[in-house]
């Protein structure tokens, strides 16, 4: 997401306009040409990665510089943590959330692995590579406020970010237990921390509504509710993987049980 540049007048404190930001500049010339150059130099690094076609992932890290944090960036991090927690399992998945092209994207580079997405919301400024996969069925743009169109257990793995954060309970209620249907072996769910991203306009006029991060004894208490219940083996596996390759997840980080 783009933001305005850092009015240099207002940053150093120039309440008289430009003559006051001669004198200052005049006196201070060195440390503010540096300065300047540092903010000039950030900025343009950030055009460049916007102004690119690149994946979904480079689109994520360009997010989480500035501030607008993104739990699929983590789910791409996280990758070979996972592999390690589910072995086999992760050989044929199911992702759901924004940025689904991506992840799918990634998932298809390794080698025997099957990878499917579903994009719950709008694709119209996707790259070429993400429609090619919504064109080929690999990934869908479907509504996750009704049933996935998958019979039950068709994935081993299912992989969530980013999409349960944008639900209210009355949805929750319906779409994380369809979710657990059309697993076999589990879900990963993927959520921010409350209070780690403030609500945007964006968030708004795209998802529906702002994102509404949840506390973990809260997420505790819903799954509990749902029927849902926690893979410790899997949690315990991936705990001590990221624990070997010190991995810090900037995310909370849920794995359930699929329905038997």
């Amino acid at each position: 997401m783009s933001r305005r540049p850092v009015n240099p007048s207002r940053r150093y404190g120039d309440a008289g306009g430009g003559a006051a930001l001669f004198s200052l500049s005049k006196s201070r010339s060195p440390p503010l040409l540096s300065i300047v150059l540092i903010v000039l130099g950030a900025l343009l690094i950030v055009a460049y990665f916007h102004s690119g076609s690149g994946s979904g992932g480079i689109r994520s890290l360009v997010s989480r510089v500035e501030g607008d944090f993104s739990c699929t960036f983590e789910v791409l991090r996280a990758l070979p943590i996972l592999k390690k927690a589910y072995g086999g399992g992760i050989h044929k998945v199911l992702h759901i959330g924004p940025d689904s092209c991506s992840v799918v994207s990634n998932l298809l580079k390794e080698e025997e692995t099957e990878a499917w997405g579903v994009e719950p919301y709008d694709i119209e400024d996707a790259d070429a590579n993400c429609k090619r996969l919504v064109r080929n069925g690999i990934v869908r743009v479907a509504d996750i406020k009704f049933p996935l169109p998958y019979r039950p257990k068709s994935f081993p793995l299912v992989i969530v970010s980013d999409a349960l954060d944008y639900l209210s309970p009355r949805y929750l209620n319906k779409t994380l237990p369809d979710f657990a249907r059309v697993s076999a072996d589990g879900v990963v769910v993927f959520t921010g921390f409350p209070g780690q991203r403030k609500a945007k306009a964006a968030d708004v006029s795209k998802y529906g509504r702002a994102a509404k991060l949840r506390s973990s004894t809260w997420w505790a208490r819903y799954f509990i509710q749902t029927s849902l219940e926690e893979n410790e083996v899997a949690a315990k596996k991936f705990s001590r993987a990221a624990e070997k390759s010190s991995y810090n997840p900037s995310c909370q980080i849920f794995h359930l049980r699929s329905y038997r």
